[in-house]
C-alpha cells in the first residue's frame, strides 16, 4: 500500500492524455494525495489491445470503453474533455482546443501519445491503431465483403527509419489471424485472398529470431500472400503501390502507420529526437539545453523518446509502468529524497498476440527472447485480460500490481 503524505495534499499536477499511460499517471498521482487534472481529447479511455475484436464481432465498440467520467468519480480528479493545441514549456503554458490556457501546476506530464506517418492516399486505408471509430469502419467494410462472398484483404504496417520504437505490428497481426479465423467458421475463407505487406525485410523481427521463425511458419499454413521489404509508394482506392511500381490488388486495407511526434510537441519549444518525441531522462523528466527552463515537466509513453535497446518497442504495459514511475519519483521529490525509479531496466516487449482460436505469449529482454504458443486458451486469456482491464481501472476487482 502506498504511505499517502498529508502535507502534500495541495500540490497539483497536470496530466495531458487519456490513454494507458496519462489515466495511469493520474490514477497513481491521486493514490499520493495529489490534485490532478487530467486532459483528454476524448471523454472515454480505450482499450486498443482489445479492439482487434470490433472488426470481427466478436466485442461491441462500448465494451472496449470506459467512461473516463465514471473513473474521475472512481479515483477523485479532475476532468477536463478538450484538445491540447499549443505548448509553451518555457512559460509552462498549455492551451487547449477552447482557448483555456492552462498554467500554474506544480508538476506536469505530457502522455498524448503521438502522431502518426502520412503516406500519400493514406485516406484509402483504415486502421485498428488510429481513431477508435476506424474499428467501425473496418468492421462495416469487413461486413461488407462477407456479405458479398468473396474479396482481397490486405493487412500492413509502416516504419519509421528516425525511431523504429514506433512501429506497432503486433495488431496488424492480429486483425490478420483473426480475420482468417472468423472466414474459416464462415466457411468462405478459400474465397478470399489474404496479404500482409511491410517495408522491413523481416517484419516482427524485433520479437526475437524464434518467434520470427515460428510467425513465417504459420504465414504458409494458413496460405497468407506476404510483400516484404518494399516501402509503400502510394494508397490507391483498391490497390497499394510500392517504390518498385510493383502492386497489391486489395478490397480492404487496414494500414498501421508508424508513428511520429505528436503534431503539437513537433511545433513546441520542448527539445524532440529527431523523429519528434519528446527528450527524456530515465525518470522520465524532460531535458532541455536551456537551465532556464522548466524542471517540473515530465514526458511517458509514447509522447516520449525511449532510451534502449534497438528492439525496444512502445506498448501499453511500459507506457503505464513510466506513469507508476512518474507518480513515485514526484513525491518523493516533493519530500526531499532522490530515490527515484528509472523505466529503462523494464525495457522488454511483452504481449500476447491472439489468432482468434488462441494466442501467442512473446517476450523479449536483454536476456531471452521466446514465443509460446497458447492454442485456444490463449485467446480466453486475452478476452479476460480485456475484462480485468476495465474492471481493475474502475476498482471493481483489485490491481493484480501494487506500488
Amino acid at each position: 500500500m502506498i504511505n499517502i503524505n498529508k502535507r502534500y495534499a495541495m500540490k497539483s499536477v497536470l496530466v495531458i492524455g487519456g490513454g494507458f499511460s496519462g489515466l495511469e499517471a493520474a490514477i497513481y498521482l491521486r493514490k499520493y494525495n495529489y490534485d490532478v487534472t487530467l486532459v483528454s481529447d476524448r471523454d472515454y479511455f480505450f482499450i486498443y489491445p482489445t479492439s482487434i475484436w470490433i472488426p470481427t464481432r466478436e466485442k461491441e465498440f462500448d465494451e472496449i470503453c470506459i467512461d473516463l467520467h465514471e473513473l474521475q468519480k472512481v479515483h477523485g480528479f479532475n476532468l477536463i474533455v478538450d484538445a491540447l493545441t499549443n505548448i509553451d514549456a518555457k512559460q509552462n503554458s498549455y492551451t487547449l482546443a477552447s482557448g483555456k490556457v492552462l498554467r500554474s501546476y506544480d508538476h506536469v506530464i505530457l502522455a498524448m501519445g503521438a502522431s502518426r506517418l502520412k503516406h500519400e492516399g493514406i485516406e484509402h486505408t483504415l486502421s485498428i491503431c488510429s481513431d477508435p471509430e476506424q474499428s467501425l469502419k473496418l468492421r462495416d467494410a469487413l461486413d461488407v465483403l462477407i456479405e458479398k462472398g468473396r474479396g482481397k484483404i490486405s493487412f500492413g504496417f509502416g516504419g519509421n527509419p528516425k525511431d523504429s520504437s514506433s512501429v506497432r505490428g503486433g495488431p496488424a497481426f492480429e486483425l490478420l489471424f483473426n480475420t482468417h479465423n472468423l472466414l474459416k467458421k464462415k466457411g468462405i475463407r478459400d474465397n478470399f485472398e489474404l496479404s500482409f505487406f511491410a517495408p522491413m525485410s523481416e517484419p516482427g523481427k524485433r520479437m526475437g529470431e524464434k518467434a520470427l521463425v515460428m510467425m513465417n511458419s504459420f504465414f504458409k499454413k494458413i496460405a497468407i500472400k506476404q510483400y516484404f521489404g518494399k516501402k509503400i509508394k502510394v494508397f490507391k482506392e483498391n490497390k497499394v503501390i510500392f517504390e518498385d511500381d510493383s502492386e497489391l490488388e486489395s478490397d480492404l486495407t487496414m494500414f498501421i502507420a508508424a508513428g511520429s511526434g505528436h503534431e503539437v510537441v513537433q511545433k513546441s519549444d520542448l527539445v524532440k529526437n529527431e523523429a519528434g518525441f519528446v527528450k527524456i531522462d530515465e525518470y522520465c523528466r524532460v531535458v532541455f539545453d536551456d537551465e532556464n527552463m522548466p524542471k517540473n515537466i515530465y514526458a511517458i509513453g509514447d509522447t516520449a523518446a525511449l532510451q534502449g535497446p534497438v528492439w525496444k518497442a512502445k506498448q501499453g504495459h511500459l507506457a503505464e509502468l513510466m506513469a507508476r514511475n512518474v507518480a513515485f519519483n514526484i513525491s518523493q521529490l516533493d519530500k526531499g529524497e532522490t530515490n527515484l525509479k528509472t523505466y529503462k531496466q523494464h525495457i522488454n516487449i511483452l504481449c500476447l498476440m491472439d489468432s482468434g482460436n488462441g494466442a501467442s505469449l512473446i517476450y523479449r529482454d536483454d536476456e531471452k527472447a521466446y514465443m509460446i504458443p497458447l492454442p485456444f486458451v490463449g485467446h480466453y486469456m486475452k478476452k479476460w485480460w480485456g475484462i480485468y482491464a476495465k474492471l481493475s481501472k474502475l476498482e471493481k476487482i483489485p490491481r493484480i500490481f501494487n506500488l
